[in-house]
């Protein structure tokens, strides 16, 4: 009999996983608590829109689904910033125009995962599935199903049904329940949860005529005002999705704005350009809700050979790296790795797995969170920008030797805590060679002067 999976969650990477495991022919059970994305049934409050880079490409790829969805993706060459005073400056992600990030539509990208999940017969999926508790030593999930009882109470036992398998996987996102458990049952559990002072919201800048884009389309466009900034991804239809990361608390933020003058007057001064191209910006300032920003890091991702976490669950990251999506995937490609290579010892394929992507998810915590800063503060600065041409003449003069970090953690599977490593390398080089060369100039101008007096 093949070994069972059940999954908990069925976003992104769930829908994935699903396929890995469904190909190498295991039982495989999906449990989603939301409907049916297909059928609009989208979470309240995510981004629309995603960045799609190099290594959730390559997972895609794997069970053949990468072309289908990168039909639907619009590529982004590098960073648009919009100065105060309305001016704008173009920095490409990469000395080689050839390499983009691509804004491409959640729903689609949902849709399509699930259903390369359900291409294999032996996997199942069921919406509508709230996942309330999991026995560690069991694998069994308790779930509420709510498309059989709507209204029913949990604590009627109507609606609650038992999913046994070999194993439980949760793939049930930042707030997962499948790591509740594990927190409340396994004595060693770690568990560091932090949230940024900054909260997040979601505006429009609608399609112009006839579905054009009303700024340029292939590029992500970024307002950086120090402490916080607002960035905007191009929509297939034409529109841009728009988010405002700002302070929860201050003299101006969240929690002090909110009259349509004190909206208008923070945007206005802000953000000049984009506000003619917002014609529902209060609308959409009011009704949307504002989200948090948090960084899960735990350990262990695994119980014995019984459960397992994935994704989000295992290593919530801020978004400010756009890796989020990436390295869920990347997850995915590596837990199926070690389930091949100890195809008899699922213990041993889940201890590897943890092993191999503990450090990686640690580090791209770390480097989403420095990204904040650079993407808020110093993506105005012109020492910031010479610094990147530099990277670039460098890159391109010692092609394969210099790689700058963004390019290895976007452009390259290279793991995330050796790009970093390497990185900090590089730089002290860099910074080395720079002040030896000053130092000899300075020196050669004195010996000059010496030599003529």
């Amino acid at each position: 009999m093949a070994t069972k999976f059940v999954l908990i969650g069925s976003g992104l990477a769930g829908g994935l996983l699903a396929a890995y495991l469904g190909r190498r022919g295991y039982d495989v059970d999906l449990y989603e608590r939301r409907g049916d994305p297909r059928e609009g049934s989208m979470l309240e409050g995510r981004s629309i829109n995603l960045a799609l880079s190099t290594r959730g490409i390559h997972a895609l790829k794997q069970i053949g689904i990468a072309d289908e969805v990168l039909k639907h993706a619009i590529p982004m060459r590098g960073r648009m910033i919009h100065e105060k005073s309305g001016g704008l400056h173009f920095a490409p992600y990469d000395v080689d125009p050839n390499k983009h990030i691509n804004s491409i539509g959640r729903a689609a990208l949902n849709t399509t995962v699930i259903e390369a999940a359900q291409h294999f017969p032996n996997v199942r999926v069921h919406f509508n599935h709230k996942c309330t508790d999991v026995d560690l030593d069991s694998a069994t999930a308790q779930l509420v199903d709510s498309s059989v009882v709507a209204g029913v109470s949990p604590a009627s036992g109507n609606a609650i049904i038992e999913a046994r398998g070999d194993a439980v996987i949760g793939v049930d996102g930042a707030f997962s329940t499948v790591r509740q458990s594990m927190q409340l049952k396994i004595s060693n559990f770690q568990y560091d949860e932090s949230y940024l002072a900054h909260g997040y919201k979601e505006l429009t800048i609608p399609h112009g005529p006839n579905g054009s884009w009303q700024m340029e389309k292939n590029a992500l466009h970024i307002w950086p005002r120090k402490s916080f900034m607002m960035i905007a991804l191009p929509n297939p239809d034409g529109s841009f999705t728009c988010t405002l990361f700002w302070e929860f608390e201050g003299p101006r933020s969240f929690t002090t704005t909110k009259t349509d003058g004190d909206i208008r007057r923070f945007f206005d001064e802000e953000f000049p350009d984009a506000v003619p191209l917002m014609p529902n910006l209060l609308e959409d300032f009011k009704s949307n809700p504002t989200g948090s920003l948090v960084t899960i890091r735990c350990a262990p991702w695994f119980y014995q050979d019984k459960v397992c976490l994935v994704g989000d669950a295992a290593h919530a990251v801020v978004p400010f790296y756009g890796q989020g999506m990436n390295a869920a995937f990347e997850d995915c490609v590596v837990l199926d790795e070690c389930l091949a290579e100890f195809p008899k010892d699922r213990h041993r394929a889940f201890k590897e797995y943890f092993d191999r992507r503990k450090v990686n998810a640690d580090a791209l915590a770390d480097l989403a969170l420095e990204n904040f800063i650079e993407m808020r503060d110093k993506t105005a600065s012109k020492t910031f920008r010479a610094k990147k041409k530099l990277d670039h003449l460098l890159e391109g003069f010692l092609s394969g030797i210099y790689l700058p970090l963004y390019t290895m953690v976007t452009f390259t599977r290279i793991p995330y805590a050796n790009a970093a490593r390497r990185a900090r390398v590089q730089d002290c080089l860099v910074y080395a060679g720079l002040i030896g060369a000053a130092i000899f100039v300075v020196a050669s101008i004195l010996f000059l002067i010496h030599a003529i007096s």
